[in-house]
């Protein structure tokens, strides 16, 4: 019996002896090791190993995993990312210093000798027998980048790492025969060049160029002698070695090598005391990866992106698949971003709203026509340093995209999709309504897409405020938000028509479920998100079709081959009259109605806004014919607070709405993202309106809220000739109070 040691298993020299003689028994292995010819032992076996003739015969060499770049539109870099943070690149691109030094203290035989050192073994063995135990190992270089291979396939599972690394015989069997395969297939030049690629060099660099930048920030092609020396040394110990933690343990293992290429005479005993008498001279680039390193705010967006591709099939039928096309890296991603849109929403995120406010902001904005997503602003900065106010929550995008868990109400927001399926299904804009301030209509009548009825008993509903009660027809109500005229017109319209109409627009829940069939969706009483809303109303601005969200233009591999990315589908959800008529009674929103704050004074704009029940979200969606803006104000953590009485961004709000808050941000994120030069115009249209009735209040008319003008100036006058103003003026239908048929009291 061979004696065993204290834990149970052979010693190294016994390790190595059966080692050796199963590599000379084998007839198989010694075919495939390429001894010089002075040298050749002749060695011939017959036996073989049990097992052996199962592995397989090709080496899968999986390709080198790299770091990936994110551009924006113009091609300027957004940011890196990487699961190995590696860049690979030729022998001719490596420093010949540093070929000589890795060869020198790793395998000085390396171009003498077949896949595996034969004399190298006898040499460790006897080594190893003085010294009583493991003092030098005989790996060659080939059998080295093998293991590399196996912990590289490996990637970040601990178990598979462990089993690639494992010092036992099968491995070191396994691990020999695809040594010499690959001896045989890929030649010295390029197993050099191969190791050189895939070694981890510390400080979370892979590979000789990555290492090289790490630590001298230059190029691994310009490495002087001493930090060739300085990085073959590391390899051995990463950690032991580190010049940056450890300088004094560095210069040692490094003036080693310089010593050890004297030896074998790479450069001469000169040279090598020179560069022994040069001090290390670090210039340490600090690793910069991931979203979280995002230049220009575009750490959301940068997010985005990558959820992108994790989840679209059109990057892999698996998940595994594509979290391996992610993960293996090396691709190079131009996206849809913006440059001048992305600082424009960051400018509007933040300018009133501070990152440390209860609430925050989200801003996104998208190119009606191609679906390209522009830009994606928040007030609290992307990271992860919760005592920063940082968050990786997307308040733009849906829960499966990194967004909250079920988006928000989007408020009277929704009303001009309710307009369009009224104007598609033949109801005019004049058609006019007269009802108190406070309305009940009866569940029955309304009817959902399977054909029952919506609910049993009385919708209950009312406006802002009392003094809102008269007739208004569809100008005015969009102009002042009327909730009990858009109740009536859902009615007459049909819920069916107008729930097929958000879903044409392209109007989705943020927590990914089937829009609900309730009366209460013309108020805003199903959630959604920012960039849902930013592309719906992008359809107005296309003249009636909308196109799907994008973010990405094109991604190529590492090898510059370009690979599928998904287009934007577009498809016709109105008429362009229809579009064009609500593009029309949306510019009197921003002109007269209750986004005034909003409204920009040097080209066509239209937009609506919105406040949900005790204000607990306020929007603003607006757009031009060249750019769609959706801007949402609300609290982003835990359950959500009432903006009722507060302070956000340093100014103090008795009730924060639609108009007073998002609507200013919208208009800064608008104003800085549009060329002065390219000023397009909706499509004129003439809108019929109601017939005059006699106006026998001549009550003060205001914006939303009852609050100044922006201005300065008192709301007055009618804005809407030949509607009557009910007594005591239009108050905001932003909000809606009372039963919405679906539990809760807001819209």
């Amino acid at each position: 019996m061979p004696k065993k040691r204290s834990g149970g298993g052979l010693t190294t020299t016994q390790q190595a002896a059966k080692f050796l003689g199963v590599a000379a028994l084998s007839g198989a292995v010694l075919a495939g090791i390429a001894l010089p010819a002075a040298g050749a032992l002749g060695l011939a076996a017959k036996g073989t190993v049990e097992g052996f003739d199962e592995i397989p015969s090709n080496l899968k060499t999986p390709p080198l995993s790299q770091r990936t770049t994110i551009l924006d539109r113009e091609g300027g870099a957004l940011a890196t990312v990487y699961s190995r943070d590696r860049t690979v690149v030729p022998l001719k691109d490596i420093s010949p210093y540093m070929q000589d030094a890795i060869i020198a203290i790793e395998d000085s035989r390396f171009y003498e000798h077949g896949a595996v050192d034969l004399k190298g073994i006898l040499r460790a063995m006897n080594r190893n027998v003085q010294a009583g135990g493991a003092a030098q190992g005989a790996s060659t270089l080939t059998q080295q980048y093998v293991k590399n291979v196996f912990v590289e396939e490996a990637g970040d599972d601990p178990e598979k790492v462990a089993e690639a690394t494992q010092q036992t015989l099968g491995r070191k069997v396994r691990e020999l025969k695809y040594a010499i395969q690959v001896e045989e297939e890929l030649g010295k030049k390029k197993i050099l060049e191969n190791y050189l690629n895939i070694t981890f060099f510390g400080q979370q660099a892979y590979g000789i160029e990555a290492a090289s930048q790490r630590y001298f920030s230059k190029h691994a092609k310009d490495l002087k002698l001493e930090e060739a020396a300085l990085l073959a040394g590391v390899v051995q110990s990463p950690s032991r070695y580190d010049p940056v933690n450890d300088a004094e343990e560095a210069t040692k293992r490094r003036n080693t090598v310089l010593a050890r290429m004297a030896a074998v005479r790479s450069i001469s005993q000169a040279e090598a005391e020179k560069a022994m008498a040069t001090p290390i001279k670090l210039k340490v680039r600090k690793p910069k990866n991931g979203c979280i390193t995002a230049v220009s705010g575009s750490g959301f967006f940068c997010d985005y992106v990558r959820k992108a591709i994790l989840r679209d099939p059109a990057f892999g039928k698996t998940e595994e698949e594509r979290s391996k096309l992610w993960n293996l890296g090396g691709l190079t991603i131009r996206t849809t971003l913006d440059p001048r849109a992305q600082q424009a929403a960051n400018e509007a995120a933040t300018a009133k709203v501070n990152k440390d406010d209860k609430f925050a902001a989200s801003v996104v904005q998208l190119q009606p026509g191609t679906g390209k997503i522009l830009s994606m602003g928040q007030s609290r900065p992307y990271g992860l340093d919760q005592k920063k106010n940082e968050t990786v929550l997307n308040l733009s995008v849906s829960n499966k995209m990194g967004g909250s868990t079920y988006g928000f109400q989007v408020g009277s927001t929704f009303k001009p999709i309710t307009a369009a399926a009224a104007l598609e299904k033949g109801i005019s804009p004049s058609t006019s309504f007269s009802t108190d301030w406070k309305l009940s209509v009866p569940m029955s009548s309304f009817t959902t897409c399977s054909g029952s009825t919506a609910g049993g008993g009385n919708w209950d509903l009312q406006n802002e405020m009392e003094s809102e009660k008269g007739s208004w027809d569809m100008t005015s109500a969009l102009g002042k938000s009327i909730n009990t005229y858009f109740a009536l017109l859902e009615q007459k319209a049909g819920l069916c028509d107008t729930v097929k109409m958000a879903k044409k627009m392209g109007y989705e829940r943020g927590d990914g479920k089937e829009i609900g069939e309730n009366p209460s969706i013309t108020l805003g009483g199903e959630v959604s998100t920012p960039l849902s809303m930013a592309a719906a109303y992008a359809t107005f601005a296309n003249r009636g079709t909308y196109c799907t969200p994008i973010a990405i233009e094109s991604i190529t591999d590492a090898n510059g081959k370009k690979l599928k990315v998904p287009k934007s589908s577009c498809s016709r959800a109105m008429t362009e009259r229809t579009a064009d008529t609500i593009n029309q009674m949306l510019k009197g929103v921003v002109e007269d109605g209750t986004g005034t704050q909003a409204g920009l004074s040097d080209r066509d704009n239209a937009g609506k806004t919105g406040t949900t029940n005790d204000r607990k979200d306020a929007w603003f969606v607006g757009y031009t014919p060249n750019l769609s803006t959706a801007v949402w104000v609300g609290d982003d953590i835990g359950e959500k607070s009432s903006m009722f009485g507060v302070t956000i961004g340093g100014q103090y709000y008795d009730k924060v709405c639609g108009g007073c808050l998002p609507g200013p941000i919208w208009k800064i994120a608008m104003t800085g993202a549009l060329n002065a030069s390219e000023t397009p115009s909706f499509t004129p249209v003439s809108v019929p309106r109601a017939k005059p009735k006699e106006d026998k209040d001549k009550g003060r008319d205001r914006d939303e809220d009852h609050e100044d003008r922006e201005d300065g100036k008192p709301g007055g006058g009618n804005p809407f000739p030949g509607i009557s103003i009910p007594p005591g003026g239009f108050g905001n239908g932003g909000d809606s109070r009372g039963n919405h048929g679906d539990g809760t009291n807001g819209p």
